[in-house]
């Protein structure tokens, strides 16, 4: 058992874990194959901050980021995506696979994952994708601010 399924059953959390045969490399590829709606694909991203690292976990269907809103939102002058090399090194996973919980990295949450039931993010691993409630995500993450609807 890994450790995220190990941190969901020890929080008596429902979830599902779903194996694929091919990495999804992108929001689009995932909607595609779990036959979604994009928005209920949620990257989890790291940013580097001039006060540190934070995740965000966003819908699919956000789009571009606004780094300037996000700096204003998180009370920060500067706001990036983290390196490729930075993100494993902070969270000991590569882009890609960053798991929806369990990184203990204060969190920025996209109020717009609430429109659905479940939504669809990393696990830590290229072949399986987690399925769990918006609520739930919200509830396992340090959450430091909120990205209103889009």
């Amino acid at each position: 058992m890994t450790a995220l399924h190990t941190l969901l059953h020890n929080k008596n959390i429902s979830f599902e874990m779903i194996a694929h045969p091919q990495p999804i490399r992108s929001a689009q590829d995932g909607a595609d194959y779990f036959g979604i709606e994009i928005g209920q694909t949620a990257p989890t991203l790291v940013l580097e901050t001039d006060r540190g690292y934070i995740s965000a976990i966003l819908s699919g269907d956000r789009g571009r980021l606004d780094f300037q809103k996000i700096a204003a939102i998180l009370g920060c002058r500067e706001v990036k995506l983290a390196s490729p090399q930075k993100v494993e090194e902070i969270t000991g996973f590569r882009i890609g696979t960053v798991p929806l919980v369990g990184l203990f990295l204060p969190c920025l949450f996209d109020r717009s994952l609430f429109r659905y039931p479940e939504v669809y993010g990393g696990t830590g691993e290229t072949h399986s994708t987690l399925k769990i409630s918006p609520v739930d995500v919200e509830a396992l993450n340090q959450v430091l601010a909120y990205l209103e609807y889009a």
